[in-house]
């Protein structure tokens, strides 16, 4: 059996089974992370028919028996870290794709580790016993099949493909495995009667552009013959900063929608100023009530880490949207600051930039000698002072 040296590592049901092993009390049992809506759920969750996002009162009537647990960021975070160590310990070319998966290469260890399967079993036992966590990995040649291996794994396991068999792997898969094929895709794909990988790699590349278009077409054939020539890239920095809030189902009033808002935005900006980074492209992203959600975002003719900067741009594209969240309840607000890189801060609105950032140094400081909850922002109390339009107009 010939192996690929390409690993797609994924912790399973991250947010839930970070609860799961810090309260022992909800381990075995299924466990929701949310407030008004299911952020995450287990896989004794998932197995009873939850599923996310969906309503929490939804969720409770397919699942009666389920314990729901607001979430803690901050600790999926540490939890986050703590497997992207042992990831780092294993192999230097380590390439993150979000907070709880990441690829791996490792054709270089085999003199000194073994085999990719060996390798990817040692990984899987270190993330179990010095982050208490499960996960699942994936072993094959490319980067697309590493990661349906992991996904056709789980939960909790291992699976290796073998280049010599990876195309009777790939080809039995249903459509929708393919990277690009969504609903739309494969409604299309429905209607010709292709259900398969390997009725689209039947296919002459001209019919599969027909049916799909140049672009699409030529993509999903060339996923379908297995080629995929991206190489595990490591170095690369997060091209965004973001952080998100659950709001429950419950309504809430503009204060308190403001007030979460600063807080988001002071997480941001702190964690950016913290590895020198700043950002140019401000957007919020807003989940209602029916589930729809809608993103909104605003390019700054500078980059900046400053608080005050990104709260007013961040506030001005809620106050735009803020009929449609009376319209349809807002049941998750998230911050994110775009098109991040090393360039120093550069202020970007007519704020006082001298005050400014010095406040953001002096908060900063303290934070970091005595913890993120020493030093809570609050709206200006200074009328004088250049502060925010509010939400809804006076």
């Amino acid at each position: 059996m010939t192996e690929g040296t390409v690993l797609h590592a994924d912790l399973d049901a991250f947010f839930a089974s970070v609860e799961q092993r810090d309260d022992p009390a909800l381990r075995g049992r299924p466990v929701i992370v949310g407030g008004g809506v299911v952020v995450a759920a287990s896989y004794e969750a998932k197995r009873r028919g939850v599923r996310t996002p969906s309503n929490i009162r939804q969720a409770r009537r397919v699942c009666p028996e389920a314990v729901v647990v607001p979430p803690r960021f901050e600790a999926y975070t540490e939890a986050s870290r703590a497997v992207f160590e042992v990831f780092r310990d294993t192999t230097p070319l380590v390439e993150a794709l979000s907070i709880d998966e990441a690829f791996l290469e490792v054709g270089g260890l085999r003199k000194i580790r073994g085999a990719p399967s060996a390798i990817a079993a040692r990984l899987r036992a270190d993330v179990a016993e010095r982050v208490g966590l499960p996960i699942s990995v994936g072993v094959a040649r490319t980067k697309y099949l590493a990661k349906i291996a992991s996904a056709s794994a789980k939960p909790n396991g291992l699976l290796v493909v073998p280049v010599e068999d990876e195309l009777t792997f790939l080809h039995a898969l249903p459509v929708e495995r393919l990277w690009g094929v969504g609903a739309v895709t494969a409604a299309k794909l429905h209607e010709q009667h292709v259900s398969t990988v390997g009725q689209i790699a039947a296919m002459e590349l001209r019919e599969a552009q027909s049916l799909l278009g140049k672009a699409v077409g030529s993509h999903l054939w060339a996923l379908a013959q297995g080629h995929d020539p991206r190489r595990v890239e490591t170095g690369k920095r997060r091209g965004s900063m973001g952080a998100q809030h659950a709001l429950g189902s419950a309504p809430r009033s503009p204060e308190e929608i403001e007030a979460i808002l600063l807080g988001l935005v002071d997480r941001v900006t702190s964690r950016m100023r913290k590895v020198d980074r700043t950002g140019s492209v401000v957007t919020i992203r807003l989940r209602f009530g029916d589930f729809g959600s809608s993103t909104a975002s605003h390019t700054l003719p500078r980059p900046t880490s400053h608080t005050a900067t990104v709260l007013e741009v961040s506030r001005h594209l809620l106050r735009e949207r803020w009929p449609e969240v009376e319209r349809r309840g807002l049941t998750l607000i998230g911050v994110s600051v775009g098109q991040v890189d090393d360039a120093p801060p550069q202020l970007a609105l007519p704020l006082d930039a001298t005050s400014g950032s010095q406040l953001d140094d002096a908060i900063d400081e303290v934070r970091g000698k005595f913890g993120r909850a020493s030093v809570q922002r609050g709206a200006p109390a200074d009328q004088h002072q250049r502060a925010p339009q509010p939400i809804l107009p006076d």
